[in-house]
């Protein structure tokens, strides 16, 4: 089956907004919001075919620089007649100031602001990936809740932007209470995912929920548990937990373990390679769990994941 190649630009500008452009109403799914971009041309990289199309979209120039653009997620859509694959980078270098070349309107939006505009089913993962950090902090377990809090605090303080509050040995109510105090540090600085039971997500609406494997597999028959306007998460390790996440319509995953780890000794890790093939039969966001550190980052985008998450690596003074 033939595979019609797009290439697709999430352009940030220094104060971290997106651009955004409108589709002309008599183009198909016209008047719905986009990502500027456009097919790839016989012979054409990714990186050509996105300077092309930012010269004639909009007028400006792709910055130079190993730094002025990265991958940033692939989406596969299966048609009757072709499969086509979007191939997003983040844009944050180039010369110019956009305009709409071709006559369409144009936005420069904050992140949290793209979820207002309507788009393309088709970009609900891009979407996604660009509201992402590159970064996943997931808190240690054995600490006392005072110090936890502390070094959350700290992380916050140093830029992260998504936290997982994972705690299994506490008791439920030792959890809740904990939760109660994240919720109020990560207010406003942080997306905060909490784990538990389902029945808990009326008790804190702010947060979003990573789902554990298990429930994973228990629930994702039933569909989304709540509406998208919150986030939901899950852990994978294998072929069959991403494709009941992408059942389930999960906005990003992690997966491990991708190397060895204190926390897992006993679990096969997957390693680059096999990573780097699950992630491209998936079309939502991955972080790259198990062994891993800040460092690997560039390298978790290379291979097609949003970033990558962490523990030890991750938290404040380890």
């Amino acid at each position: 089956m033939k595979c019609l190649q797009v290439a697709v630009a999430v352009i940030r500008n220094p104060q971290g907004q997106i651009l955004i452009a409108k589709r002309a109403q008599q183009q198909q799914q016209g008047g719905l919001w986009e990502f500027p971009g456009g097919k790839l041309e016989a012979g054409e990289s990714v990186l050509t075919a996105l300077a092309r199309e930012l010269n004639e979209e909009l007028g400006i120039e792709l910055g130079t620089g190993a730094s002025a653009a990265r991958p940033l997620i692939q989406v596969r859509h299966d048609y009757p007649d072709q499969q086509v694959l979007l191939q997003v980078w983040e844009v944050s270098a180039f010369t110019g100031t956009p305009y709409g070349a071709e006559g369409q309107p144009l936005a420069w939006v904050t992140p949290q602001q793209l979820g207002n505009y309507t788009f393309p089913a088709a970009n609900r993962p891009i979407v996604a990936a660009a509201r992402l950090p590159a970064q996943y902090l997931i808190t240690p377990e054995g600490l006392a809740p005072k110090a936890l809090l502390a070094g959350l605090k700290a992380a916050l303080d140093a830029g992260i932007r998504l936290v997982q509050l994972r705690a299994p040995a506490m008791y439920d109510p030792q959890y809740r209470d904990l939760a109660v105090d994240a919720v109020g540090l990560c207010a406003g600085r942080a997306q905060l995912m909490l784990k538990g039971p389902l029945q808990w997500l009326g008790d804190f609406p702010a947060a979003g929920w990573h789902l554990t494997s298990r429930q994973l597999r228990e629930l994702a028959s039933g569909g989304r548990p709540f509406p998208a306007t919150r986030w939901l998460a899950a852990s994978c390790h294998n072929a069959e937990e991403l494709a009941l996440a992408s059942a389930m319509g999960v906005d990003f995953v992690s997966l491990s373990p991708l190397q060895a780890t204190q926390s897992h000794p006993g679990a096969t890790p997957l390693g680059w390679a096999q990573a780097e093939a699950l992630m491209a039969a998936f079309n939502q966001p991955v972080y790259l769990l198990g062994g891993l550190n800040p460092s690997d980052t560039a390298r978790a985008w290379q291979s097609g994941a949003q970033g990558v998450a962490g523990i030890r690596a991750f938290w404040p003074g380890e």
